[in-house]
């Protein structure tokens, strides 16, 4: 399982972005993390570090580790269409980070524990592989015996899905995944292309 145990504020003020969740230091301070603090330089990054740091932020958002992640771009590139736009459906699409947006767990890594923990099912089948790409009519539920578990099902916060390719039914505990998501529609700032460019060299 990828996970990142280091320090989320530290990774938000490195790229200027919420990037692991909301920071109450990226508010305060609003520089990257240093022993200079704020009175260092910054310095113009070089057109293979602005590729570099995208898709590090890229990496960091979904929770891939770096194989894992150039598996998923290698996929992208070899299906139809533009590869960028590729790249960030298929992220979208992976089981955790639906169960993030469908607003089932608060966070993507919370998401990965409850798959690997065999709390979730898809189609009706308990679905261990956090990995596992969703396919557009998939149903995304809540294993029977969690439902049951009052202190865990606590945790889960059921609001409506505000995603448009993604539908969730509160009286079932139960989300569709509607259709790959179009790029205008995912809210997190990454400049795709620039991964591209990256891997294209």
């Amino acid at each position: 399982m990828a996970r990142y145990l280091g320090s989320k504020s530290k990774i938000s003020r490195k790229f200027g972005e919420p990037v692991l969740g909301a920071s109450k230091s990226l508010e305060k301070k609003n520089y990257p993390p240093g022993i200079h603090g704020p009175a260092k330089r910054k310095k113009s990054l070089s057109e293979y570090g602005q590729q570099l740091k995208e898709k590090q932020k890229a990496k960091y958002t979904y929770g891939l580790l770096e194989r894992q992640f150039a598996k998923v771009y290698h996929e992208a590139a070899r299906k139809k269409g533009v590869t960028g736009e590729n790249l960030l459906k298929l992220l979208e699409a992976r089981l955790d980070n639906t169960i993030y947006r469908l607003g089932i767990a608060s966070s993507r890594r919370f998401a990965r524990q409850l798959v690997g923990h065999k709390h979730i099912t898809v189609n009706g089948k308990v679905a261990n592989i956090p990995s596992y790409t969703l396919r557009p009519g998939d149903i995304i539920g809540i294993n029977s015996s969690t439902k049951n578990k009052q202190a865990l099902t606590a945790r889960f916060n059921t609001a409506p899905s505000k995603f448009p390719w993604l539908e969730w039914n509160a009286d079932k505990m139960e989300g569709t995944f509607l259709a790959m998501p179009e790029k205008d529609q995912i809210p997190e700032n990454i400049r795709e292309q620039l991964i591209v460019e990256l891997y294209s060299k």
